[in-house]
């Protein structure tokens, strides 16, 4: 490496990094400033190019100083081959070689953490630096809990008591760390009798204990298997199994018992010493030393006996021990005893006929091929046809003399003669055997010489069982039902599956099929299904999932069947309006029994539970409603005028037993459509009139239109307007649009009646209005009410044809039919008309006592029009009350 600004060479990495330590040493510089602590954590097994730490950054270097700080690795260390470090930034990042804590740091134990150091120099000289950095491996959850070995055996004997604990030595491993670690253990099938309990020693190790809950009995079941898992405490966590034996260990709980209490042999004078004459067995349930049966002579049987007969004492074994006399026949009783530990004696009796021979049958001695205990031959069913069992050789014969040797008894067996060897006859079976059909047979070898002599030899033949057959269930199919809302752990079936063969063979587990979903649980043993969570059919109406059925045989064998689950409905559901309330907008005047509106209803149940009726609490004597549509309908055409908004209850009944149901509101808003033309008030007829004073200014308000609408909105906003005049100075009156308030235009020159044909419209669609007629009397008084009257237009007078139509078809006079609303009005009106003319009347009678008595001729043709006399007024004012 060269380096330019210096102008050296340094030959090699090692001169490099020993001025380095000289510099360290020697320099001026090398003092605690130049020494920093640098500590990160990061997690193992991080991808290549992970961000560590920035060393630059955290010592709050300048890197922009000239010459440039670099960073570099001291390379005696075996920490840098995970790191890689930026010479330029002083950035630490993972290399390609993960980090794997438990490699690494494989002979720390957890106490003392796991951490790689590194030192790291800052050059040139005049920056230089030592960094110690230590970077700490943080445990991730990489590591399953593992067993040593992969069978656990633990012994407990049978008259354990209950709450007895037996530690689980090869407990699981996890090289992981902390929480990650084993944190607990758990059995797969405890059986019912089995469950386990964790302890912690001092050093913090977790030893399992397997405690007994039940009574133990070896004779029943002499040993459990299942599968001990071990769970760290990961996110999630992460298991270890192992098969776990539980061997019940025996003992001595059960006495000898003799399979014949009584046997028979009859023996022929000529037998042979040391042939076998019968083998007495005894059965004790008890294993092991507890199980060891011997048998002996009772103290009854004679020392002749005893002589001439031999008993083994371990097999029970009994044998001709002396010469017969052949000449002679005779019969001996043999008392013989089956002795067990801390046992009575158990007794059979052997019963010996000897019969008088002049010459020796037909030997037969028996050499097996297949397995033979106890005179039972042992063969496979798995073993092909035509698998050798025994050969019997025959002897005792003359050389002459013909051998018949045949096969008595049922069963797929032949006995043949064994190739080209005199008197040797070969026993071999004909067609594969089958322990499911016939487990046992009994032949016998019948051997018949020439003088009729006849020796027969019984076989037993035991077929052992192989595990050949799968379990099979009752239905391949299985239906359940289960009504919704059932309480937890209900009962849902027991599966049934058998299995032909033997022992554990035979012996049928059930197991869940991984489609079946978790609120489901299926006891191994008894096949009970139940599940653990209520039930909604709303939510999932049918589950199908496969079940299996295992033996315990090698290799295992299992069969699988679909659990089909429906679950029935029940009325748990009220119906639902889509809306917590309705609101309908109609215009007035819709037809009789036209559509307003529909309501939607649902009701999740179903069948009769879901089927929803609807009907109407209140006023159902104007709306009716469509139950299979649910739409809204009127009997009648409504009127806005009548009434605006109608309010109904809706209920909804569904049809369960017993029967939910709900309510909603149905706001009914009737729109203004314009069938209401204006009625005018005031005045009240065509033929009224209002007297005005010929001084009266210009701008003076005279009287006004009153008139109302009984529509709402554009359809009730009145317009006025004057359509005709009749008066004798054209233009003198104008009325305002808006009020009905008429004024003096200009001044009045001429006296005389004006009528003024006014037209009160609304702005509704389409425009509706009413007309009326406007009478003033212009003059100072009202002295001939007569004439008067002869002047206002008659029905007769009036051009109609000239004028718009009154929407009420009025032709003369305008009498208004009035409602009950505008009384209160009316009310008001009439009694300011009275104080009016109330004080009228006590002006004029102030005048006129005034006035001299000469004058009051001349004033009697000049009464202004408000001097009416007093019982029109009262008769007008009546009128006014009446309406």
């Amino acid at each position: 490496m060269w380096n330019t600004k210096r102008g050296t060479c340094l030959h090699s990495k090692g001169d490099l990094w020993g001025l380095f330590i000289l510099l360290l040493y020697i320099s001026p510089l090398s003092c605690s400033s130049n020494f920093s602590h640098l500590s990160y954590k990061i997690k193992e097994g991080l991808p290549k190019g992970t961000l560590i730490g920035a060393i630059s950054a955290d010592l709050k270097l300048d890197l922009s100083v000239s010459p440039p700080r670099s960073f570099n690795l001291e390379l005696k260390t075996g920490s840098q081959q995970y790191v890689n470090l930026n010479n330029t930034t002083g950035e630490l990042f993972t290399s390609a070689m993960e980090i794997d804590r438990e490699a690494l740091c494989a002979e720390s134990h957890e106490g003392q953490g796991c951490a790689i150091f590194l030192d790291v120099l800052i050059l040139p000289q005049q920056y230089f630096r030592l960094v110690k950095i230590k970077i700490i491996i943080e445990d991730v959850n990489d590591n399953h809990p593992h067993f040593p070995v992969d069978e656990i055996r633990v012994s407990v004997p049978e008259n354990a008591p209950v709450n007895a604990r037996f530690a689980v030595e090869q407990s699981a491993v996890d090289p992981d760390i902390g929480i990650h670690s084993v944190q607990t253990y758990w059995l797969v099938n405890d059986y019912g009798v089995f469950t386990l309990d964790v302890e912690e020693n001092e050093g913090g190790e977790l030893t399992p204990f397997l405690i007994i809950t039940e009574s133990l009995d070896r004779e029943t079941q002499a040993e459990y298997v299942t599968d001990i898992i071990a769970e760290d405490g990961g996110s999630p966590p992460l298991l270890g199994t192992a098969t776990l034996r539980i061997i019940i260990t025996d003992v001595n709980d059960n006495c000898p018992k003799f399979t014949e209490s009584l046997v028979n042999i009859t023996l022929y004078g000529n037998a042979t010493k040391g042939m076998q004459l019968a083998r007495l067995q005894a059965y004790d349930p008890d294993e092991g030393a507890n199980a060891l049966i011997t048998y002996t002579f009772s103290e009854r049987v004679t020392q002749e006996s005893r002589n001439l007969f031999h008993l083994d004492t371990n097999t029970g074994v009994l044998k001709l021990a002396g010469k017969i006399d052949n000449n002679t026949g005779k019969l001996y009783k043999l008392i013989v005893l089956a002795n067990g530990p801390t046992c009575i004696p158990e007794v059979a009796t052997v019963i010996v006929h000897i019969i008088k021979q002049l010459s020796g049958p037909p030997v037969v001695i028996p050499r097996y091929i297949a397995s033979e205990k106890d005179g039972v031959v042992s063969i496979s069913e798995s073993e092909p046809p035509f698998s050798p069992i025994a050969l019997f050789t025959i002897k005792n014969t003359e050389p002459q003399q013909k051998i018949e040797c045949v096969l008595e008894g049922a069963g797929p067996f032949r006995l043949v003669p064994y190739e080209r060897f005199k008197n040797e006859y070969l026993l071999e079976t004909t067609e594969l055997l089958d322990y499911e059909q016939q487990q046992d047979y009994e032949i016998v070898v019948v051997v018949r010489n020439s003088h009729g002599l006849v020796v027969n030899t019984v076989v037993k033949v035991h077929v052992l069982d192989v595990n050949d057959n799968a379990p099979v269930f009752k239905q391949s199919f299985i239906d359940i039902t289960v009504e919704e809302n059932n309480p937890p752990n209900t009962f849902l079936a027991q599966l049934q599956a058998t299995d032909a063969d033997s022992e554990s063979r035979g012996e049928v587990y059930y197991l869940l099929g991984t489609d079946a979903p978790t609120i489901f649980d299926l006891d191994r043993s008894t096949g009970v299904l139940t599940v653990s969570t209520s039930l909604d059919r709303e939510e999932k109406e049918t589950y199908r999932f496969m079940v299996r059925a295992v033996d315990r045989g090698t290799p295992r064998k299992e069969s699988i069947a679909t659990v089909i689950i429906t679950v029935q409905d029940r009325n748990d559901n009220s119906p639902r309006f889509i809306n917590k309330d309705f609101t309908f907008f109609v215009p007035e005047n819709f037809p009789g029994f036209g559509e307003i509106g529909a309501l939607t209803v649902t009701d999740a149940d179903a069948g009769e539970n879901g089927w929803v009726a609807l009907s109407i609490l209140n006023g159902s004597d104007i709306f009716v409603i469509d139950t299979g549509r649910g739409a809204l309908r009127a009997k009648t055409s409504l009127d806005r005028e009548q009434q605006g908004t109608y309010y109904v209850w809706i209920e909804a009944i569904d049809g369960g037993e017993p029967a939910l149901s709900c309510i909603t509101m149905v706001t009914v808003l009737l729109l203004d459509v314009n069938d209401n033309p204006p009625t005018v008030l005031f005045p009240q007829s065509n033929q009224s009139y209002m007297l005005v004073l010929p001084n009266t200014l210009p701008g003076t308000s005279i009287t006004e239109v009153y008139a109302v609408d009984r529509d709402t909105g554009m359809n009730a906003v009145i317009a006025y307007s004057i359509i005709k005049r009749t008066d004798g100075e054209p233009g003198s009156f104008d009325i305002d649009p808006y009020t009905g308030n008429i004024t003096l235009r200009k001044a009045l020159s001429n006296r005389g009646l004006y009528s003024l044909w006014v037209k009160v419209r609304d702005h509704g669609q389409p425009e509706l209005y009413s007309t009326v007629l406007v009478n003033l009397f212009v003059n100072e008084t009202v002295s001939n009410e007569t004439l008067i009257q002869s002047l206002l237009p008659r029905s007769v007078d009036i051009d109609h044809g000239a004028l718009p139509p009154d929407k009420e078809g009025r032709k003369g006079e305008q009498v208004p039919n009035l409602c009950g609303e505008y009384q209160v009005l009316l009310l008001a009106l009439t009694a300011t008309c009275l104080g009016l003319f109330l004080t009228v009347l006590s002006l004029v009678t102030f005048i006129c006592c005034k006035k001299r008595k000469p004058k009051k001729k001349r004033l009697e043709s000049e009464i202004p029009l408000n001097l009416i006399n007093q019982e029109t007024v009262v008769r007008n004012l009546m009128e006014i009350s009446n309406i």
